[in-house]
């Protein structure tokens, strides 16, 4: 037995993430991501319209609810513009982090073909944020036409739509990687993806909560929340508060800060390890 066992072939270790070509990783993230957009409309009459459309049924049914009933909106600047912004980057942040099955879809691709493993979340995050890009276009026109004024803080909406961007790619990452071998994760995650919804000013301003001052503190270490708050005060509405205010100072701006990039960082590690062994996982 001892013989049979030391004639058997080494292991073979798969392609790492990245597969040691980054022009080829790009290239084939670039490429995957922009089949997987175009399939999603094939055959479809009004394309990209339907994907329009989910968004901004949303918004009509939460802005109907929150200004006629609940009233959460009451005395809240554009409050309509907020609402639908902060719809329209939820909605990325949850498709881009639907890559948490990425990998087992494309088992039968994993399978035979030597690619860099990253690729195919990274696609992922790429189709959402090519739907980001659409429908922000019609959040410009919707915020144009509501009378916000346009000004050179605007600046400031693609650095925080690229560091959006990252967190999304390194929860995917982290995410996707688990998945292959613990399947329990998909259903936990949208579980998470529901309690963030809530516990995230998208439907509210942060100021109008009516809890005391270490509890808003404590919702701003979200760096979803952070974001959003930024955008919102830099785009939007001047007078809401910053992201830094909302946080309780700059100082404290520190903690989203170092949880985003802590888990950007965790994906990385964590998929990068497991990306030579997918093809026997699966």
């Amino acid at each position: 037995m001892s013989a049979d066992l030391q004639t058997l072939p080494p292991r073979i270790a798969g392609p790492s993430a990245m597969g040691g070509d980054r022009r080829r990783f790009g290239y084939l993230s670039l490429t995957l991501a922009v089949t997987d957009f175009k399939l999603r409309f094939f055959g479809s009459v009004l394309g990209y319209l339907w994907q329009l459309m989910r968004p901004l049924l949303l918004f009509g049914v939460l802005f109907f609810v929150f200004t006629e009933f609940v009233r959460v909106g009451a005395g809240v600047a554009f409050y309509p513009v907020v609402l639908l912004t902060n719809i329209v980057l939820f909605t990325f942040f949850a498709e881009g982090t639907s890559a948490v099955s990425s990998l087992v879809d494309r088992e039968n691709l994993i399978r035979k073909i030597q690619f860099p493993r990253l690729a195919v979340p990274v696609a992922t995050v790429l189709t959402a944020a090519f739907n980001l890009a659409l429908n922000l276009m019609v959040v410009l026109v919707f915020a144009l036409a509501s009378g916000v004024d346009v000004r050179w803080t605007w600046l400031e909406l693609p650095f925080l739509i690229a560091a959006l961007a990252i967190l999304v790619v390194g929860i995917a990452m982290l995410l996707s990687s688990l998945y292959v071998r613990y399947r329990d994760v998909k259903p936990i995650w949208d579980v998470v993806l529901q309690v963030t919804f809530y516990a995230t000013p998208i439907l509210y301003a942060i100021e109008t909560i009516h809890i005391e001052q270490k509890l808003r503190e404590l919702m701003m270490i979200n760096p979803l929340a952070a974001i959003l708050e930024q955008v919102r005060h830099a785009v939007i509405d001047a007078g809401a508060p910053s992201a830094a205010e909302a946080a309780g100072g700059a100082a404290r701006l520190l903690i989203p800060i170092a949880l985003g990039v802590g888990i950007v960082v965790l994906g990385w590690v964590v998929f990068n390890r497991r990306a030579p062994e997918l093809a026997e996982e699966l």
